[in-house]
């Protein structure tokens, strides 16, 4: 079974720095695309950046500058580094990724998501 699981969310002061994690588990073949998404109360779901396998990377305007997306494809790990946190970015933060397990084709996995404030 395959699973996402995520950490390092947390309260972090405007200005502040976070860095989230998400580390991938259970019987994988493959690991393509990986992405953040975040859910804001009454909002919907939105992009925050992804990266392909091969490191090529795409952010949403709101994150570009601030926010970077990374892997360890050997260690089945996405990283978002959050830098100058602004009260905009509170919200739950996902991590989603397209994962081959043996026998199967490429699907779609969710992590549990982790919650990010920001507030002073």
């Amino acid at each position: 079974q395959v699973q996402l699981v995520e950490s390092g969310g947390g309260l972090v002061q405007p200005g502040g720095s976070l860095r989230l994690s998400c580390a991938a588990s259970g019987s994988i073949l493959s690991i393509n695309a990986m992405y953040w998404y975040r859910q804001a109360p009454g909002k919907q779901r939105e992009l925050v950046a992804s990266i392909l396998s091969g490191g090529s990377t795409n952010y949403a305007d709101s994150a570009k500058g601030r926010f970077t997306i990374s892997r360890d494809n050997a260690m089945r790990t996405v990283w978002l580094q959050m830098n100058s946190l602004k009260p905009d970015d509170t919200a739950v933060y996902y991590c989603n990724a397209y994962i081959a397990a043996p026998g199967r084709d490429y699907a779609s996995y969710w992590g549990q998501g982790t919650q990010v404030t920001v507030s002073s």
